[in-house]
C-alpha cells in the first residue's frame, strides 16, 4: 500500500506578508493589484471570514470587507521561501511532485528516514517548516493522490488529518460532491440535477451513465467514489506551454490600441520563452471581453516559435478573427505558446486553425 502526503502551505503569500511585516498580523490582508481590475491572489484567514478568497475581484473583495488591507505580491521571496520548504521535503524522499509554490505531492512509501508511518513524516515536516520559516503548513495523508489532497484541506490551516485505506470508504460516502478533486462549481451544478450530493450518491452511478454525461472524466469520477486513484507521483513534469496575459485599467475597442497591447504581450511572451528555453509549435491567443466573455483561438506551425518576428505576424493573424467595437470592448489579451495543437495532438506543415469559447466561470475555476 502506497503512503502519500499532500503538503499545502496555509493562505502562503498572505501569510509570507504577514510574517514579513508583524503590523498586519491579525488583520485581514489580501495579496494582488490594489485597482478597478485587481483579483485577489491569495486572501489571510482574517480577509477569508468576511467571504474572501483567491481568484476574487478585488472591488468585490473591498466591498466584504471594507477594511481589508491590499498589497502587492513579492513573487521572488515567495519562491524564495518555497525553495526552503522544498528542501524539506527531500530530507524524507525524491518522490516529490510540486504542484506550485506552495503545495506539493511526497510519496514516502519507501523514505530516506525509515520512519513507518507516513503520518509521522508529516508531523515531522511539518514542525520542520515552522521552525525553517515560522508559517504553518496543512498535511494530508492517504494512500492515494486523490485522498492525501482532499486530506490536507479538511483540517486546515496548520491540519494534519489521515484517511486510512479501512477509513476511506465510509468517509468518501459521506463527503460532498464538491469536495471531490476535478468537480467546479459547473461540474457539481450538473450533479446536483442528477440527484449526486454526496459520495455515495456518485457511487450509485453507473460508469455508462457518468462517460455519458462527463465523458472521460466520468472514469475518473466512477473510481474516486471507489477511492480508486492509480496515478503516480511524478517527479518531473514537462511544462506544455509558456503564456502570459493582461487585464487593462480601461476595456479596449479601438484597433490601434488592441495592436499596441498585443505587441507589448508579444515581447513579454518571447522573453519568458527565452528565459525557459520552452520550444512549441501552437500559438494561443485568449480575448476576454468587457462581460468577462472569453473566447480562445489558436494557430499550430511547422516552426518552433520562439521569436518576435515569427509570434507577431501569427499574434496579428488570429486577432483578425476576433470581433470588438465600442459596444463589446476587449477588457484581456493573452498569448501562449504550446507544443501541440489541442485539438489535432500534432503540429502540420499548414496552420492549424481552432476556436473555443468559455465564459467566467470556466475561466475562474
Amino acid at each position: 500500500m502506497r503512503k502519500i502526503i499532500h503538503i499545502d502551505m496555509d493562505a502562503y503569500f498572505a501569510s509570507v506578508e504577514q510574517r514579513d511585516h508583524p503590523e498586519w498580523r491579525g488583520i485581514p490582508i489580501a495579496v494582488g493589484f490594489d485597482g478597478e481590475r485587481g483579483v485577489v491572489s491569495t486572501a489571510s484567514y482574517e480577509a477569508r471570514r468576511y467571504g474572501v478568497h483567491s481568484a476574487q475581484s478585488v472591488v468585490v473583495a473591498k466591498r466584504l470587507c471594507p477594511h481589508l488591507l491590499v498589497v502587492p505580491p513579492r513573487f521572488k521571496v515567495y519562491k524564495q521561501v518555497s525553495e526552503q520548504v522544498h528542501a524539506i521535503f527531500h530530507e524524507y524522499t525524491d518522490l516529490v511532485e510540486p504542484l506550485s509554490l506552495d503545495e506539493a505531492f511526497l510519496d514516502v512509501t519507501n523514505n530516506r528516514a525509515g520512519i513507518e508511518l507516513a503520518q509521522d513524516i508529516a508531523m515531522e515536516i511539518k514542525q520542520k517548516i515552522r521552525e525553517a520559516t515560522s508559517l504553518t503548513a496543512s498535511a494530508g495523508v492517504s494512500y492515494n493522490k486523490f485522498l492525501a489532497k482532499i486530506a490536507s484541506d479538511y483540517r486546515k490551516p496548520d491540519g494534519l488529518f489521515v484517511i486510512h485505506p479501512d477509513r476511506a470508504s465510509s468517509f468518501i460516502a459521506k463527503l460532498p460532491i464538491e469536495r471531490f478533486w476535478g468537480v467546479g462549481p459547473k461540474t457539481a451544478e450538473r450533479m446536483h440535477h442528477m440527484g449526486i450530493y454526496t459520495g455515495e450518491q456518485l457511487r450509485q452511478v453507473s460508469l455508462q451513465h457518468l462517460t455519458e454525461v462527463f465523458g472521460k472524466a466520468g472514469q475518473v469520477y466512477y473510481d474516486f467514489a471507489r477511492g480508486i486513484d492509480n496515478r503516480e507521483v511524478i517527479v518531473e513534469r514537462e511544462r506544455k506551454s509558456v503564456g502570459c496575459e493582461q487585464t487593462f485599467l480601461e476595456d479596449l475597442y479601438k484597433t490601434s490600441a488592441v495592436i499596441i497591447e498585443l505587441y507589448h504581450t508579444v515581447m513579454e511572451l518571447v522573453e519568458r520563452i527565452a528565459r525557459s528555453g520552452f520550444e512549441g509549435h501552437t500559438l494561443t491567443l485568449k480575448v476576454k471581453y468587457f462581460d468577462f466573455v472569453q473566447i480562445t483561438r489558436s494557430l499550430t506551425v511547422a516552426d518552433t516559435l520562439t521569436t518576435k518576428d515569427q509570434i507577431l505576424p501569427l499574434a496579428k493573424r488570429l486577432l483578425a478573427e476576433v470581433e470588438y467595437s465600442a459596444q463589446r470592448p476587449i477588457r484581456l489579451l493573452g498569448l501562449s505558446v504550446s507544443r501541440t495543437s489541442a485539438a489535432t495532438g500534432s503540429t502540420s506543415d499548414e496552420a492549424t486553425w481552432e476556436e473555443g469559447w468559455l465564459d467566467f466561470e470556466d475561466w475562474a475555476t
